[in-house]
């Protein structure tokens, strides 16, 4: 783990990947995902995300960069899933890595949790890891400015029900938030493409983590399936 400030330098405008499998996928396993993280870094990533211990574990023995780290756990009742209580961030924390995220939305938490009360906790513990909250909007994020966060992300954009109907990324909300809020920005979610990624910079990120566009082998195939299908149609008429 290294200092605040030098963490947010390796990351600034750079391209972080997210490495994440649920079970069930094709491409589930702690090796798929290091084998996923290496040719990040390899492609010139300059950072990783992923989901629970044993993943970060076989990536940290691969891949020397920086690490947002997340624990994904889904309970009844409740909505948020990334890192949901301070129980659940703990394994993560006592990995080393870099930044640790966390849902920073309102809605409720199991044990009566809060967003607050998570952050308070890990910078009694764990002071020198960055916290990143993870919003949909920016009433979200203006609610963490004075909550200890280090990073904001808009990662939950379009994943809760105040964003339910956005499908596509919005390089308006990374504007928004930027010239709201001095904490760096990274924007997260539905980023596809080199043009959306670029758009991301231009609206003031810090910098960019994009999942699926590289690590969704099935999605990236079916996107060309489809575009396929649609040509055919189209010469065929």
């Amino acid at each position: 783990m290294g200092d605040k400030k030098e963490v947010l330098e390796k990351i600034h405008h750079k391209l972080i990947v997210s490495c994440q499998a649920r079970k069930g996928w094709a491409m589930y396993g702690s090796e798929i995902m290091a084998a996923f993280a290496t040719a990040a870094m390899e492609g010139g990533a300059g950072g990783i995300r992923a989901n629970g211990v044993k993943d970060i574990m076989a990536i940290r023995k691969k891949v020397k960069l920086p690490m947002i780290g997340i624990q994904k756990i889904w309970t009844e009742g409740c909505e948020v899933y990334i890192t949901p209580t301070y129980e659940s961030a703990i394994p993560i924390l006592e990995t080393g890595v870099e930044i640790i995220a966390l849902d920073g939305t309102g809605r409720k938490r199991p044990n009566g949790e809060t967003y607050d009360s998570i952050v308070y906790q890990i910078r009694e513990h764990f002071p020198d890891v960055l916290i990143m909250g993870e919003i949909s909007t920016p009433k979200e994020a203006e609610a963490l400015q004075k909550s200890g966060t280090d990073i904001i992300s808009t990662t939950l954009s379009g994943y809760t029900r105040e964003t339910a109907g956005v499908t596509v990324f919005k390089p308006e909300l990374v504007r928004e938030i930027t010239s709201a809020t001095d904490l760096p920005v990274i924007a997260e979610g539905r980023i596809h493409t080199v043009e959306e990624l670029t758009a991301a910079y231009a609206a003031g990120a810090h910098a960019v983590v994009v999942g699926t566009a590289i690590t969704r082998p099935e999605i990236i195939t079916e996107r060309y399936v489809r575009g396929l299908e649609t040509y055919f149609e189209t010469v065929n008429q």
